[in-house]
């Protein structure tokens, strides 16, 4: 019933921008973080950042600092995860999961997951 819908991925060169979007529906009770997960192949999945739909705390994973910016529109459901200054070492699909408590946000427990949407940096 809950579903995630991700969108906005495609193939840029490095130092460049993307900004996906992950539009959510179906929520049958509260879930107050959205975050962002990126899986390259032969790799583990990853936490990149999230935020919490109330307050607007957002959280980074190091290696994104600086580079991306997440933000969220309630009234449109949607959740966008800005990149710019992108790199190589980027590429991946991007996830968009659902948590019901910043403490399990920032820790990256998630319980809902979209389908993905594949960024690839390549020159």
């Amino acid at each position: 019933q809950v579903q995630l819908v991700e969108s906005g991925g495609g193939l840029v060169q490095p130092g460049g921008s993307l900004r996906l979007s992950c539009a959510a529906s179906g929520f049958t009770s509260n879930y107050y973080v959205i975050g962002w997960f990126r899986q390259a192949p032969g790799r583990e999945r990853e936490g990149v950042a999230c935020i919490s739909r109330s307050s607007g705390t957002t959280y980074y994973r190091d290696s994104v600092k600086g580079r991306f910016s997440i933000s969220r529109d309630n009234a449109k459901r949607t959740v966008y995860l800005q990149m710019n200054s992108l790199k190589p070492e980027d590429t991946a699909v991007y996830y968009c999961a659902t948590s019901s408590s910043w403490s399990r946000a920032v820790t990256w427990d998630y319980d809902y997951w979209g389908q993905g949407t594949q960024v690839t940096v390549s020159s």
